[in-house]
This record gives C-alpha cells, structure tokens and sequence, in this order.
C-alpha cells in the first residue's frame, strides 16, 4: 500500500514516514499545503496522513480540494486542536478519521489499517483467500497455518492483491501502489515478485490475466459430486 504523509513538523513527519516504512507501506512524504495537494492530486494514494495546521494552505482547505476534484483515497488527520467543533469541520469537509496531538504511533497505524480494510470492503484485520492468511495487525502470513516469510516487496505485492481480491489488478496499478515516488520503477519486476510470491506460497490464488494483470482468487474445491477418479489394480 503506497500512502502520503503530509506534515510540517520535520520530526514528526520523519517519525511517520520511518514507522510506516517500517510497517511495511511505501510512503512519500510532504511538508507544506501546497505541495501536499499536488502530490495527492496527481498520484494513486490508498491513504493520506494530513495534517491541519499547515503551512501556505491549510489541511482542511487541502482535503475539501482533493474531495471537489474527486479524489477518494481516505484521509486520517492529524491535529493539534481537540475541540469538538474541530472534528466536525474535518469530518465534513471529507476526512475519514481523526487523531489529536499527542498520540501514540501505534494508534495512527491501527487507524490506518482499519481504513485500508475498509476502503476494500474488508471488516476483519485478518485477510484470507482460500488456504491464504494474512493478519493486517501483525503483517503475519500463513498458508493452511503453515508461516510463511516473505521480503518487504513480495508482503506489499501480497496485501494490495488481498485487498482487492476477486477483481483484475493490472502491473501498472501494482507498480503505482507499491513503490513510492523516488523508486526507480520497472513493472517487469513485478512478474518476477510475482513467481517468487507463487513459488513461496505453493498454492495457486494468483492468476495471470493474459494482457490485463493479475487476479487473486481461491482455489476450486474439488465437488462433492464430480466422478472420482480410481487407480486399476
């Protein structure tokens, strides 16, 4: 998952970008209004970490922006102001959640999670697909309960699959949604995570989608009535 932090405050917003980084999300990263809407304007951001007090313009006046221009990636703000009222001015000019100065960084990422999930319809912080598990909170993957590792871009290629399970996710979107901005880009790195991702989960969930991409789906459980199939003696 590729998200925006947009903060002023060069601690903090080093603070967020190296724990989400660490979590496992590709992150870019914005100091000002301005350039925060750009970058939220012009690139596919499955969350935003958007702060109020901003500097040249505001973060409510950013987000009813993106929300006019018809961006809909969920938006988490971040804000020194505790007040009632408050709220209610970022609720309705578009934010998903709210989070007061000071919090804990395990709270912000909790918050992330669960408007990942639910931006894909997901409820439960455990994702699966058919024998595939993946524990959201804990980045944990299993396969019939067996764990299984996996490297930074192989977990990244897996979550953004199960979170837009049962529909055909192209390399493109894949490439967009999984590297931050700085990366050098490649989408044939993709096949290649991809065969390693299938190799490491030994079950087929991953179809490719010949000049479309890929599509994760369960794997056909054999009938109860079909014609079963004996060895001669």
């Amino acid at each position: 998952m590729r998200l925006l932090v947009v903060e002023d405050d060069p601690d903090l917003n080093r603070q967020m970008v190296e724990a989400l980084v660490e979590a496992g999300y590709a992150v870019d990263r914005a100091h000002d209004g301005e350039e925060g809407h750009f970058l939220g304007e012009t690139e596919p951001y499955d969350a935003v970490v958007l702060d109020i007090g901003l500097p040249k313009m505001d973060g409510l006046s950013v987000l009813e922006a993106w929300r006019r221009e018809g961006r809909k990636m969920p938006v988490l703000i971040l804000t020194a102001r505790d007040r009632w009222s408050d709220k209610v001015q970022g609720f309705d000019a578009g934010a998903d959640d709210y989070v007061a100065k000071p919090f804990h960084m395990e709270e912000v990422l909790a918050r992330i999670r669960a408007l990942l999930r639910r931006a894909a319809g997901h409820a439960a912080s455990e994702l699966t697909c058919g024998p595939v598990m993946l524990d959201t909170r804990s980045g944990r993957v299993t396969v019939d309960g067996r764990q299984v590792k996996l490297t930074s871009h192989e977990h990244r290629l897996l979550a953004y699959l199960m979170h837009h399970g049962g529909r055909v996710v192209s390399r493109t979107e894949l490439v967009e949604h999984l590297y931050d901005q700085d990366f050098d880009r490649d989408s044939n790195t993709i096949e290649v995570f991809v065969g390693r991702l299938r190799k490491k989960l030994d079950v087929d969930v991953i179809q490719t989608v010949r000049g479309l991409g890929y599509l994760l789906v369960a794997p056909e459980a054999p009938r109860a009535d079909s014609p079963r199939t004996e060895t001669p003696r």
